[in-house]
């Protein structure tokens, strides 16, 4: 854990702990109703989700969860901040809160963190909403360029000691747009060099996780394929570009609808948060 504590006016949810087999997991689980598990990507955490959780949590169950390594959650020593052991711990949380005829949320990372503990649990999923995320091997040389740049020891050195994710790519000037307390929410989730460890492993992942993305683009149509689904995307997103992806999961899902948001870039949930609200509540009626 960071010892950083949200301002409950920004962030105004109570703060649960998950004893995982890796390390202690925060999350939050608002209102009653149809359950909906948020899985962040990165640089975020679950504060990513707060307007959404607002919006719903009158009507749906809303569980928004932190990966070790990021927002409130501990940093273990020996976690190793993959993609598969990310996947393994929201599936314990899933399993420990005994969730049935879940919905599941992703972006960005959280797509396939998601997507990888859902396939494996996919009798008790009712539905998929995915946005501006892959679940399938990224070959786009920009991408992949951006793997290897990142991961050099002298980016990383960046990431660690100057928050370059955070600060670059998120809170820079084609990030959202954001108050300085919001933009201060995510510094502060993130606020030292030992803190930032599970940062500094995620641009590797866009290559190491491979043949976990080898396997999820097999499995997710197999086993989530028939199960209602709603792709919003952002498309002004220069990182999951909509004419790469979006042929990608309307071959992966036989009852998919498809929500452009022709604004939003790649931050769809700062962006255009009532939009997704509207469209999680008509495409999921309680």
């Amino acid at each position: 854990m960071t010892g950083f504590v949200p301002d409950p006016a920004l962030y105004p949810f109570d703060s649960r702990w998950f004893d995982s087999s890796a390390g202690r997991v925060h999350y939050i689980d608002e209102g009653s109703g149809p359950a909906i598990v948020f899985c962040h990507g990165s640089p975020t955490w679950s504060f990513l989700y707060r307007h959404i959780v607002r919006g719903l949590r009158d009507r749906y169950r809303c569980i928004a969860v932190d990966y070790l390594g990021f927002g409130l959650s501990e940093r273990p020593a020996g976690f190793g901040y993959t993609i598969a052991e990310h996947t393994a711990v929201v599936g314990e949380l899933i399993d420990h809160l005994r969730l049935d005829d879940f919905v599941l949320m992703g972006q960005d990372w959280g797509g396939p963190i998601g997507l990888g503990a859902a396939t494996t649990r996919a009798d008790r999923v009712k539905g998929v909403v995915l946005g501006n995320t892959a679940f399938w091997p990224i070959e786009q040389p920009a991408n992949l360029a951006f793997s290897v740049i990142m991961s050099s020891r002298p980016m990383r050195r960046r990431i660690l000691e100057q928050n370059l994710l955070v600060e670059k790519f998120l809170l820079g000037r084609t990030g959202p747009h954001l108050t300085r307390a919001e933009a201060d929410h995510y510094r502060m989730a993130q606020p030292t060099k030992e803190s930032r460890r599970g940062l500094a492993v995620m641009p590797g992942e866009i290559r190491a996780a491979r043949p976990l993305l080898e396997d999820l683009a097999r499995d997710v149509p197999a086993r989530l394929g028939s199960k209602p689904a709603l792709a919003i995307w952002g498309m002004r997103d220069m990182v999951f570009r909509p004419k790469a992806c979006l042929p990608r999961i309307r071959s992966a899902f036989t009852a998919l609808e498809v929500v452009e948001l022709r604004r939003a870039k790649h931050f769809i949930q700062e962006d255009a948060p009532d939009r997704i609200v509207t469209a999680i509540t008509e495409h999921f009626p309680r």
